[in-house]
């Protein structure tokens, strides 16, 4: 991947959109945002490098595309580029796959009814709930997880808008639990 330095992240921005677009088509649809959890651990296996974060990233070219123009541009503040609010983060998101895998568990097998709302940060129920268009039959599992994974994926695309907008575009990557999973510290390159 040394010579190879084409960015992908300027194309693959639409995946986001067409995500969360899928979600209203029908939730169930939200799992395929799984794939964002999982390949960029098959990249840094095969490259030894953080290709996702540089390359491939559709979240990372959706923000930088859709913050590119806008935004106060604020300097960064340090206590958002240390170690400990990236641990944090990690943890954060580490529970919340925890309680999302555990509570997919519990509906599948009948001891707990499935969520079918959003939720921000996995806490905050949004206050409408969500249109499917298609009137699909699936099992209540699937629809739970399709909830949680949207749920996961809408909070830290919030959080990345937010904290675009204050800052820069991809501030977001900065603690994106990905990011700090995929790093390897001998090889800190800048993104």
């Amino acid at each position: 991947m040394e010579g190879k330095k084409t960015n992908y992240q300027n194309r693959l921005f639409i995946i986001t959109i067409i995500f969360f677009l899928l979600g209203f088509l029908h939730i169930s649809f939200a799992i395929a945002g799984l794939a964002c959890f999982i390949a960029p651990f098959i990249l840094v296996a095969v490259y030894k490098d953080k290709v996702w974060c540089r390359y491939y990233c559709p979240r990372a070219g959706f923000l930088s595309i859709v913050l590119s123009k806008i935004g106060l541009k604020r300097k960064l503040p340090s206590w958002l580029t240390g170690d400990r609010i990236k641990r944090i983060v990690l943890g954060y998101f580490g529970v919340n796959l925890f309680f999302i895998t555990m509570s997919t568990i519990m509906v599948s097998i009948g001891k707990i009814e499935p969520i079918e709302m959003i939720r921000f940060m996995i806490v905050f129920p949004l206050p409408f709930k969500m249109p499917q268009i298609l009137d699909l039959s699936v099992l209540a599992a699937i629809l739970h997880l399709g909830y949680r994974v949207y749920s996961v994926m809408f909070s830290s695309t919030v959080i990345g808008l937010v904290l675009g907008f204050i800052y820069s575009p991809r501030t977001w990557c900065i603690i994106c639990p990905i990011q700090t999973l995929t790093t390897q510290k001998q090889a800190n390159k800048s993104f």
